[in-house]
């Protein structure tokens, strides 16, 4: 290397390589799976994984970048090549061992190395044992090549360093070592967007194993690590017996006491399920909220079916979307989501909807890398994801993405061309943070909670005028819609994270598939977003045993109806009776309505205890 400062892309760059042979070498080993994946599918696992695979290289280049910059302050007797070699070997050792314990792992297992085999170290007996079939000499002669080939692709890259030229004095080298360190941050964060890469940025086919494989091991490993809380389950609060019990007392498989409501025109309507931001409770009129602000909503729970006690799973956008569309509860320090190889194991409307012939489309005006959506979606089998790329950038004038008049034009024009039965979800976004809507305003004010009033009252108005158009087409006599959101909002009012006023949130169906006896009415049973797969599926005759935590509205005995909601570290419980809400960290109840008594903090506890452990074991 003659020039000293071409050191650092060319660590990059060998770092880069060493994972392209390491993809190669996964593919190879998993041929089976490979050979039948299309040319083009094998040539998107290298293209659509290079952002991950330049994430974790600039990872690993940080040391190296930063004993770079020490040495340009320390000088020529600073132990620079010494330093670097050591540093680079342990990390390819590392990196190498861990690469070839994924080609057998991925076999075993089905999923990339992550984090999980820390669950394991306290039982070594077993996890030798479930080793023991592993072609040992296969795979030491794989990790001493990759070895060899890294060796010498470092020699050939880097080799020895050059001493920094006379001329150059030290500041300069210095500017120049602090710049590449800077520059390091793009790849790093996976480029200049908004949000950074995960792994949702790498899955783009409807066959798992190639999001798999594109997907970066040293990557995964890293990122689960971070991510990685305690195996063990931090809701110990009863026996597992007891809590299990409890808990199934909520699920009866019996017969339902309410014999359940039919409300369509036909078995095998198409469904466009509307999941609408932030649309807290506290907004639609029909709920008793501010009127005059959602009139669409409004009129629709006059004519449609009228949901009035239905509570948010938790309070984020992903934790919505997973308890409307999987009917899976939330958890309290983090999301499901977060873990697809956990998510690929969850049932879905989509999924359950396919198996009947529906074909999918899901359209949301943002980003779907947001919050690990897209590895979500992906595995739920949609046929096809619209997203914030596939609209022009001139629609795209908001700070997520593209607006909700835009969004449902886009939808308009296309749904007469998707082959019936439907399953289409929509996903707004208008009416999140910063409040920045495209309309005049209809409120006046400029406080944040009149910003969030008129962006309600704009994606309220914008589905008035989508549902007026599609009104007038072909497809509409035969369809469902079903509107909910995906979670509440604090404001207006300023309401406690725990307290249930936060969580209340509207469910309506209406569309031409409604009978015509059905429409006007309320359904005040109790229940939860993670019921709203179970109801639907109901209404089209289709079993429901995949979604366990999942009841139908309208086939529940009102009187043991509950709803359990998500809070950090907390729960509320609510029942007929009243709500109470409880703090896990402190281990303490934080509110509790008059006439609770023990046995509901009880029921919330096992609850918590029981769907985390699922979790878990995901």
């Amino acid at each position: 290397m003659k020039n000293r400062f071409a050191f650092q892309p060319r660590y990059f760059l060998f770092w880069l390589c060493f994972f392209f042979l390491a993809k190669l070498l996964f593919l190879a080993y998993q041929f089976r799976l490979v050979a039948p994946l299309s040319a083009a599918t094998v040539a998107n696992i290298f293209w659509y994984g290079l952002r991950l695979d330049a994430s974790a290289a600039a990872y690993l280049c940080l040391p190296a970048f930063l004993l770079f910059l020490v040495d340009s302050l320390a000088g020529p007797r600073f132990p620079l090549q010494p330093l670097l070699r050591y540093i680079t070997s342990v990390a390819v050792l590392v990196v190498t061992t861990l690469t070839i314990a994924d080609l057998e792992l991925y076999q075993v297992w089905g999923f990339r190395l992550d984090a999980t085999p820390l669950q394991y170290l306290n039982t070594p007996a077993e996890m030798a044992a479930s080793a023991g079939a592993a072609p040992w000499a296969l795979l030491l002669a794989l990790w001493a090549g990759l070895l060899a080939g890294s060796w010498g692709l470092y020699q050939r890259l880097i080799g020895r360093l050059p001493a920094t030229p006379v001329a150059f004095g030290r500041w300069r080298a210095l500017t120049v070592s602090v710049l590449y360190l800077a520059l390091a941050v793009v790849p790093l964060r996976g480029g200049v967007q908004q949000i950074p890469v995960n792994q949702s940025d790498v899955y783009f086919s409807p066959v798992p194993f190639a999001n798999h494989a594109a997907v970066n091991m040293a990557w995964n490993v890293m990122n689960s690590l971070l991510q990685q809380n305690s195996t063990v389950n931090p809701y110990p609060y009863l026996p597992d017996s007891t809590a299990t019990r409890l808990v199934s007392q909520l699920y009866p498989a019996a017969r339902p006491k309410v014999a359940p409501q039919q409300l369509l025109t036909t078995p095998r309507p198409n469904v466009l399920f509307i999941i609408l931001e932030s649309f807290t409770s506290k907004w639609v009129g029909s709920l008793g909220g501010q009127a005059g602000t959602t009139p669409t909503l409004d009129s629709l729970a006059r004519t449609g079916v009228l949901f009035s006690n239905v509570y948010a799973a938790g309070d984020r956008s992903q934790k919505g979307l997973v308890a409307l569309l999987s009917g899976y509860p939330n958890q309290p320090t983090t999301s499901i989501i977060k873990y697809p190889r956990k998510t690929e194991r969850l049932p879905h409307l989509a999924r359950s909807l396919a198996a009947v012939g529906y074909s999918s489309r899901y359209y949301h005006g943002g980003e779907l890398a947001f919050a690990n959506m897209k590895s979500y979606l992906v595995a739920a089998g949609y046929n096809q994801l619209t997203e914030r790329s596939d609209f022009r950038a001139a629609e795209q004038n908001s700070k997520w993405g593209a607006h909700d008049h835009v969004l449902f034009r886009r939808m308009l024009s296309e749904l007469p061309a998707q082959r019936q039965p439907f399953f289409v979800t929509a996903f707004t976004l208008s009416s999140h943070e910063p409040f920045d809507v495209p309309m005049a305003t209809r409120f006046r004010g400029s406080d944040e909670t009149t910003r969030f009033r008129n962006s309600v009252y704009y994606t309220d108005h914008a589905l008035g005028q989508f549902l007026r158009a599609a009104q007038e087409q072909p497809w509409w006599a035969n369809t469902l819609v079903v509107l909910v959101a995906d979670h509440g909002h604090p404001l207006p009012g300023g309401t406690p994270n725990y307290a249930p006023a936060k969580f209340r949130i509207p469910l309506i169906l209406t569309g031409g598939a409604l009978r015509a006896e059905a429409r006007g009415q309320v359904v005040a049973t109790l229940g939860s977003q993670t019921d709203v797969a179970a109801t639907l599926l109901a209404q089209l005759a289709l079993p429901t045993a995949a979604y366990p935590f999942s009841r139908n509205l309208l086939a529940a005995d009102s009187t043991s109806a509950f709803a359990f909601y998500c809070f950090t570290d907390g729960f509320g419980f609510v029942t007929p009776r009243g709500v109470v809400t409880f703090d896990n960290a402190a281990r303490q109840v934080i509110s509790r309505s008059p006439g609770v008594p023990a046995a509901q903090l009880q029921l919330g506890k096992a609850y918590q205890q029981v769907t985390f452990e699922d979790f878990l074991r995901k």
